[in-house]
């Protein structure tokens, strides 16, 4: 696994783009913010353990070494964007439609 040695917080900005500030240590992150707890139950193991900040969720993966928290509006809206986001549909070839009996006999 690797060490998850940067913090990031993504937050809206006053014009309303996303506000993204990257912490180098947990020490520069507990300056600014209130830890009510700590993850144990994160599915990716390199998490567990990581404090829980009140106002932010997470902590959750993002890259290598990057923990990712982000404010409630945030998750809320990227959440939104996420679930709206229509899967592509597949196109499947002709011979892919074929039961691989036909294939085998039009050989």
């Amino acid at each position: 696994m690797a060490k998850k040695d940067t913090f990031r917080i993504v937050a809206r900005a006053a014009d309303g783009s996303l506000s993204i500030r990257d912490y180098p240590t947990l020490d520069a992150l507990l300056h600014s913010y209130t830890q009510i707890g700590i993850d144990d139950c994160s599915t990716d193991l390199a998490l567990r353990g990581m404090p829980v900040f009140r106002g932010l969720v997470g902590p959750m993966p993002d890259g290598k070494n990057i923990v990712r928290y982000e404010t409630g509006e945030v998750f809320e809206m990227l959440t939104k964007e996420w679930g709206q986001n229509k899967p592509r549909k597949r196109i499947r070839s002709r011979a892919a439609a074929q039961p691989m009996e036909d294939v085998k006999a039009a050989s």
